[in-house]
């Protein structure tokens, strides 16, 4: 793994739109448009935040929709030459500390079935394989539904 990248997890903002829409087209085949990032920045029970590193540059970000005691995340993504430095996992820190204050019970969240680096992150979070829902993605490929219950098995710690 590579050395870790200090990050600050902050709310996302309207000016980080282009960045995390920039982010979003290197990571993934069918991206969001920039326009749905905007909605969801002010929309009611959402969580968006994203990562910035030492100068200021969006590095990652997580989006994530919840109501009651759930949640769904519905994206996260890294800059691809920043992978593996712990900003995923600095993401998902935050995550879980909102859902705590929150009385979030189950998080939950697809991954694709051929994306096994993905799934073992999760897995490593805690997060269980529920199921799989066939067809999920655009171009056919079959989702796992993860889910983690932060009050059935806390995360005190975030280094693995």
């Amino acid at each position: 793994m590579s050395a870790q990248e200090k990050v600050d997890v902050v709310p996302a903002r309207r000016d980080d739109l282009d960045a995390i829409a920039r982010l979003e087209s290197q990571a993934f085949d069918a991206p969001w448009k920039r326009e749905f990032f905007e909605s969801e920045l002010s929309a009611k029970g959402r969580y968006a935040t994203v990562a910035r590193n030492a100068d200021g540059i969006v590095v990652g970000y997580l989006f994530a929709m919840y109501f009651d005691d759930e949640m769904h995340i519905n994206k996260i993504a890294v800059d691809g030459a920043r992978r593996r430095q712990g900003i995923a996992l600095a993401l998902m820190a935050a995550c879980f500390e909102f859902a705590v204050v929150n009385n979030i019970r189950t998080i939950s969240l697809e991954v694709r079935l051929s994306n096994t680096i993905a799934q073992g992150f999760y897995e490593k979070l805690k997060f269980s394989s529920l199921y799989i829902r066939p067809r999920y993605y655009p171009d056919g490929e079959s989702a796992v539904v993860m889910v983690y219950r932060p009050a059935d098995r806390p995360v005190l710690s975030y280094e693995f």
